[in-house]
């Protein structure tokens, strides 16, 4: 019989609740918690797959000083020994944190803690500045304070839903269900996307406006205008909750409706029918994400956003106001501790002294930051320059996904001191490190994470914790008893941190502060242990609210909202040498750096090595044909290759490049070391979306597809990536051919053994090499190496590494590169839930399938996640029904 766990899921910030269940031979199921108030019971293809990415390998499994295993305290004493002695040479702000989304709300408490309220310096901030910077900043400059006003539930009640800059369909996928079956069930409601691609959240748009990049402040400031030329303008709420708003106006005057097409890159007629739905429409939402964020001027964009909401008093009740949605699992319980350099715990705001004193007698701390630290991008500078001598990384893995992410390396390896805390040792981060922590991962750690809801949840543990891995916030408070601060880490438990949490959220806040979940301030372990979701606040006497700000009440001196001037930024002149504008961002079924996805086959199956979305005509000029690779440069000079991927669903002049690949997967396809380390001057978030770049067709002397049931161990190609399949991997390559020859390679590079039968063909003329070899009937590797891009089935070859091959006369098919009989194709994979692959969906759309539902019924896909569901349509619109006879 299983033992079930209800816990949150890891990824991204909707914060569902899963159920994860362990049978008696330790084998674990997960499935969605139909009582979870995030997502109902619906899971998205990477939640679930979580079961297929709890193995051991490759985990950090015991402490490691350069490189040698050593005892927890050998580790953690060197780590304590070495801050003590570089704050006395050099000051506090001398170390710093790196921390993570990815830790639980109590590990964050404690590492703020130790930072600035022990070690006394602000030098910590977190991957979040590269995701929801923008967003605090916004909410901070209008609400006066990091405060979500709307809910989940909003999605479905309201009328008009605007996403701006959020591919939602592939980034947070249960919303999008939620939203599509609300869309169903209300046909009358409209959906409106703004974003330079069309992505698959447009499957279900109304409208969908192709803004230029940074077009979005001129699109908002003209609503704006808009809604006071017309009379939309809620005049009692601006008057009596509000300041500001001339000023606001005036500099959002559109001019002509010509020169605001000109500014947003969208034509005057779909501008025109935006600004009459969102006028004529009460209960509007608008959902924005990292389109919005990642700018250098993306503070601007929320509070041109915030600024319309405001207007027309359409904030803080039912189906209405601004959601900005969280990318990572717990960005929000970060922000709610002050893991942000330029904050306080408990949203208090390090820039004010009465909070400082406030914070510092709460936590009787002998000193307190003063001052903002430096934010992410300026952190690892300071450590490239030298101001910076030790750094703390948890939990993240910046070497891929800061921008200018080869000069972060290049930092970090001439850093006297560099400690990561990781589940993962062979990251390109936690590679440069001096000191390796192994931590504790999802199903082994117990603690809290906040959703994009305000929405707090447990993580409970259901695994057993492997090696000496250990909690994050354990080592942090060992460290800080180390440093001769003991009782102020005496922590039994999560439990214990989190009961501190929630008095300081209600230590003399008396609602002068949005976070308040002090009715938690004396919870008990078991009363922890068993904690339902709630948003907050939760305040002592028991009052809560899903939303704010329907009656005023903001968080500024005056208790009014501020209405933010913004002006839309210059155009960018045309840069000859690197014409386009390079997007970076996810993909439907990974996450991050994939060292957790990249544990899944079925995950990696859909998109199995890195692309370059380009438009077709852009394509044509460069020379560049669909599946080419392709050197993408950036303005620093520094390039990447990677697959041409031509669709019209990219902007002319604009291409889109995902950031997962490492050093591990795909060493040539880093995309953020081509992005600048341009930043928003008030939140400090890079521009990840903005950068420029060129594109050209890259030329190889060879091509080739590798499926093995080892991971090769030496790729000698200026190309190459690698990901999990089921039964072993898949390599994509290009380059030289080795020098030892095919066969010698392939041996040495899988150690197969002389009794390994092999057979294959080649054709020096043409370049062509088949190689395989077998152990029994199992295929252990399929070579195909050609002159140009190798045209054999991906999945299908990755298919036969699974599968029986007894019948010999049929082992020519495969050095053929085509199935043989009673072995069908099943194509490129479109449902990564189910494996079915697109041959499949033709097949059932030929015999009469011709919806999705009836693919659903036939096939399965498109049936649990949902987010393989506009792909789908795609292939049936493509399709054409069979003629009667």
């Amino acid at each position: 019989m299983a033992c079930e766990t209800k816990t949150t899921c890891p990824y991204c910030g909707v914060g569902c609740g899963v159920i994860a269940a362990v049978d008696d031979q330790g084998k674990v199921s997960v499935r969605g918690d139909p009582d979870h108030p995030a997502n109902y019971g619906r899971l998205c293809s990477k939640g679930s797959a979580l079961a297929e990415t709890l193995d051991l390998e490759g985990r950090a499994l015991h402490p490691e000083i350069h490189g040698q295993r050593v005892g927890w305290d050998e580790a953690l004493d060197l780590v304590a020994s070495t801050f003590q002695q570089t704050i006395a040479d050099h000051g506090p702000d001398s170390i710093a944190f790196y921390v993570s989304g990815q830790l639980l709300t109590e590990d964050y408490y404690v590492a703020n803690k130790l930072m600035k309220g022990f070690i006394g310096s602000a030098s910590i901030d977190t991957n979040s500045r590269l995701c929801m910077a923008s967003s605090v900043a916004g909410h901070r400059r209008a609400f006066g304070a990091d405060t979500v006003p709307a809910c989940y539930e909003d999605l479905e009640l309201s009328d008009l839903v605007v996403l701006v800059g959020s591919n939602m369909a592939w980034c947070h996928p249960v919303l999008y269900q939620r939203l599509a079956a609300a869309k169903a069930a209300r046909p009358a409601m409209k959906v409106v996307v703004i974003d330079p691609r069309r992505t698959a959240t447009s499957d279900i748009a109304d409208l969908h406006l192709a803004v230029r990049p940074d077009g979005d402040i001129a699109l908002f400031n003209g609503l704006l205008a808009y809604l006071a030329e017309t009379g939309a303008i809620d005049e009692n709420y601006v008057g009596k909750h509000t300041s500001g708003f001339g000023e606001a106006l005036l500099a959002a005057s559109r001019g002509s409706l010509a020169d605001l097409s000109d500014a947003t890159g969208v034509s005057g007629m779909l501008l025109r029918q935006f600004f009459r739905l969102f006028a004529q429409t009460e209960k509007v939402v608008t959902c924005y994400s990292q389109g919005v964020n990642q700018s250098s001027v993306g503070t601007d964009k929320v509070n041109a956003i915030i600024n319309c909401h405001l207007a027309t008093g359409r904030i803080g009740r039912p189906g209405m106001g601004p959601l900005s949605l969280t990318g990572q699992p717990n960005a929000m319980g970060g922000r709610e501790v002050g893991g942000l350099a330029n904050m306080l715990a408990a949203h208090m705001a390090i820039e004010n002294p009465d909070h400082r004193e406030r914070v510092q007698r709460f936590w009787k701390s002998p000193v307190i930051a003063e001052r903002a630290g430096l934010k992410a991008v300026d952190m690892f500078e300071a450590v490239a320059d030298g101001r910076i001598k030790a750094i703390w990384i948890m939990s993240t893995n910046p070497v891929v996904s800061m921008p200018d992410a080869a000069a972060v390396k290049a930092a970090l390896e001439a850093c006297p001191f560099v400690v990561v805390s990781d589940i993962q040792k062979d990251t390109d981060t936690a590679r440069l490190a001096h000191v390796l922590l192994p931590a504790s991962g999802w199903g082994e750690k117990s603690g809290t994470v906040t959703n994009s809801e305000r929405r707090i949840s447990r993580q409970r543990p259901f695994l057993s914790v492997p090696g000496e891995a250990c909690a994050d916030w354990w080592q942090l408070a060992e460290v800080g008893k180390r440093l001769g601060f003991g009782p102020g880490f005496d922590y039994r438990d999560p439990a214990d941190i989190y009961a501190e949490h929630a008095a300081l959220s209600a230590f003399e806040n008396g609602g002068q502060r949005d976070f308040d979940i002090g009715a938690h301030a004396e919870i008990d372990a078991e009363t922890y242990d068993a904690l339902l979701p709630f948003q907050w606040p939760l305040r002592q006497d028991g009052s809560s609210a899903p939303r704010f700000f329907a009656d005023g009440g903001f968080f500024t001196a005056d208790r009014k909202a501020r209405f933010v001037p913004v002006t839309a930024p210059a155009l960018e002149e045309a840069d000859e040498c690197h014409p386009f504008t390079l997007n970076t961002g996810r993909i439907r079924d990974h996450w991050h750096t994939m060292t957790r996805t990249g544990k899944s086959a079925r995950l990696s199956a859909h998109i199995a090595e890195p692309f370059c979305e380009i438009h077709p005509a852009d394509a044509d000029k460069a020379g560049i044909g669909d599946a080419d690779l392709v050197n993408v440069e950036g303005a620093n000079g520094r390039s990447i290759i990677v697959r041409a991927l031509l669709t019209e669903r990219q902007s002319r002049g604009s291409i889109f490049v995902p950031m997962h690949w490492t050093g591990e997967t795909a060493p040539s396809a880093r995309v953020d070391t081509l992005v600048s380390s341009r930043v928003d001057p008030i939140s400090g978030q890079p521009a990840l979306k903005m950068a420029r770049a060129s594109v050209t067709r890259h030329v190889a002397k060879g091509h080739g597809f590798l499926v093995s049931a080892t991971r090769p161990l030496h790729l000698p190609f200026a190309y190459w990536s690698i990901a999990k399949a089921e039964g072993g991997y898949r390599v994509e390559f290009a380059g030289d051919p080795p020098a030892e020859g095919w066969d010698a390679w392939l041996r040495r590079s899988l150690q197969l053994e002389d009794h390994h039968e092999s057979s294959g063909y080649m054709d020096q003329r043409a370049g062509d090499h088949r190689l395989l070899a077998f152990e029994g009937e199992k295929l252990l590797a399929g070579l195909f190496v050609s002159s140009s891009p190798v045209s054999v089935s991906r999945q299908w070859a990755v298919d036969q590494l699974w599968q029986s091959h007894s019948d010999r006369s049929a082992r020519s098919m495969l050095i053929a590169g085509r199935p043989a009989a009673g072995r069908p194709d099943k194509g490129a994979i479109v449902c990564s839930c189910f494996s079915v692959g697109i041959n499949q969906i033709n097949a059932a759309a030929r015999g009469g399938c011709r919806s999705i539902e009836a693919i659903g019924v036939a096939l399965s896909a498109g049936t649990n996640c949902g987010s393989c569901r506009p792909e789908i349509r795609r292939i049936l619109d493509a399709t054409q029904p069979v003629a009667a006879e």
